[in-house]
């Protein structure tokens, strides 16, 4: 029974760690696909969270029955025409630019608040992803089993703070007050849904395929998505009634958490640079598992090779891939939900 809990808490600390990047644990994310659409943000929130325990549930039974090991697999099963090797691509390409781009949003992260230079915060990355990732699933088990409880233990802190400080102007006429400054509130989160399950499969794939036990999948994906839904509401009900003021910061959390005090801030930017760690990790993890399966090289092998193409692509600008790079990958990843489906519907019985 007790091992039962673990592999479900552990199954949850993963999910949740392989969907909360920087982005989100900074807010930024956040404020893009959900905060500027005003009240109606918490719906698309909700939505997101039945997308995320419906279809974990649809990838980790695909991944079982047919004995998958890669993102790339199951790509190829659900979708073996022009579509699905659009997709593979696709995929490879945003998940290699993303760990690079994360790699250096590292160094600049350090180098902002510590004014050291960006190489050095770009190697401490490379070095404990390499330390982690050269232990395979028991790495990327140990870093989410550890992170994701500092990241709610912390995000929770944030928000009772902000409410203990700020009970006068939180009422529910107030955030009814609260215009939306973009419209289609629905496609953004339709879009930011499929993007992270896309994300997330390069994971759950070979961790189900490893685990191989459907009911602590099961509960922990849907504890990881409702843990999740939980951050999420806690952090856009604070970004709400900050606006406008979050539209001038990349780190929107951060300017909520300046007010109480700089260990706080400092608190929270560690957050944010384990986060980081935590994509790093799973972007590289899911990559590796794809190049031993179509190049035949050891996952070790694949991991460095992997590190090496990210490091001279490491300039490119973290804003540029949410504004653009975002709502493409989300919109394949949409149609690629929508083959996984398909597929389940006709090859599983209820």
């Amino acid at each position: 029974m007790r091992k039962k809990m673990t592999l479900t808490f552990q199954v949850s600390a993963v999910f949740i760690g392989t969907i909360v990047g920087a982005g989100l644990a900074s807010g930024q994310e956040i404020t893009q696909f959900f905060t500027t659409y005003g009240l109606k943000s918490f719906i698309g929130i909700l939505l997101c969270l039945c997308m995320y325990i419906y279809m974990s549930h649809i990838i980790s039974s695909i991944s079982i029955k047919y004995n998958l090991t890669s993102y790339n697999e199951l790509i190829n099963l659900v979708s073996p025409g022009c579509i699905g090797k659009i997709t593979d691509v696709v995929t490879g390409f945003f998940l290699i630019s993303s760990s690079a781009i994360i790699l250096a949003g590292s160094g600049a992260l350090l180098h902002q608040y510590f004014h050291i230079s960006k190489w050095i915060g770009m190697l401490l990355m490379i070095i404990i992803s390499l330390i982690t990732l050269l232990n395979d699933t028991k790495g990327l088990i140990a870093i989410n089993s550890f992170i994701v409880p500092s990241l709610i233990t912390i995000i929770t802190l944030v928000f009772v703070l902000y409410i203990a400080f700020n009970g006068d102007i939180l009422s529910i006429s107030h955030l009814k007050s609260i215009g939306n400054y973009k419209k289609h509130w629905l496609l953004s989160s339709l879009l930011y849904g499929g993007f992270n399950i896309l994300c997330c499969t390069g994971v759950l794939v070979p961790f189900s395929n490893e685990i191989r036990d459907k009911k602590a999948l099961s509960f922990g994906t849907s504890l990881g998505a409702l843990g999740l839904t939980v951050l999420c509401c806690m952090i856009n009900l604070m970004l709400l009634f900050n606006i406008p003021y979050i539209f001038h910061y990349d780190i929107p959390l951060l300017y909520i958490a300046h007010r109480f005090g700089s260990l706080v801030q400092f608190i929270l930017l560690c957050i944010i640079f384990l986060e980081m760690f935590s994509t790093e990790v799973s972007d590289i993890y899911s990559i590796g598992k794809t190049f031993t399966h179509l190049f035949n090289v050891s996952y070790k092998k694949s991991v460095i090779i992997i590190l090496c193409i990210t490091i001279p692509i490491a300039q490119i600008g973290f804003k540029n891939l949410i504004t653009f790079l975002y709502p493409a990958f989300g919109a394949l990843s949409l149609v690629f939900m929508f083959q996984c489906i398909n597929f389940y519907k006709k090859h599983f019985k209820h």
